[in-house]
């Protein structure tokens, strides 16, 4: 079955977002421009590692000088408004990929969907066969934008317990290091 590529070249918005409360919330990629808006669940830990190699990735290309990549991001790039609804998922994302695309100095982010038979999943790959894809190619200062959002929506979850810190429920929760008791 053909594969289905979802490119956004640039787009005119890409974010992490949640739906749903803390200890309850589903994790999402969104991208939108050309009248159009996907987007993708994923856990929480992915949408913090891709925040955090995205970070690695843009110093290491201010590192080398291999292109125009900002310290921090443009104020007027700052998006706290809501995922676009309806919220519609595509895919449940199972691989990433990132790159910098050097020649146009921009960073691609490449979201695929798990596939059913254990075959190595090739990422950034114009093959026609293989699990639908969300491609999006941004410049670093839309990355940068990207991190801090993306950073503030992993870290509005429920806190941690001081003692054990795994998250706290409104409820409390059975602390291990408690010998089980509730916290």
């Amino acid at each position: 079955m053909p594969r289905q590529v979802f490119l956004f070249d640039p787009p005119d918005r890409f974010v992490a977002g949640t739906v749903g409360q803390p200890g309850d919330r589903t994790f999402y990629l969104q991208a939108s421009g050309g009248g159009r808006t996907v987007s993708v669940a994923l856990e929480k830990v992915q949408v913090a590692l891709l925040t955090e190699r995205l970070q690695e990735l843009l110093e290491e290309v201010r590192r080398r000088g291999a292109g125009e990549v900002p310290a921090v991001a443009p104020r007027e790039l700052e998006d706290t408004a809501p995922l676009d609804a309806p919220v519609e998922e595509e895919f449940r994302v199972g691989t990433m990929g990132l790159a910098w695309d050097g020649e146009s100095e921009q960073v691609v982010v490449e979201a695929l969907a798990p596939t059913e038979d254990e075959t190595e999943v090739e990422v950034l790959s114009e093959a026609e066969e293989g699990p639908d894809t969300l491609r999006v190619r941004m410049s670093a200062n839309t990355a940068r934008a990207f991190i801090v959002r993306a950073q503030r929506v992993v870290a509005a979850g429920r806190p941690p317990c001081p003692l054990c810190a795994l998250p706290l429920d409104p409820e409390g929760h059975i602390c291990p290091r408690q010998n089980g008791h509730r916290r």
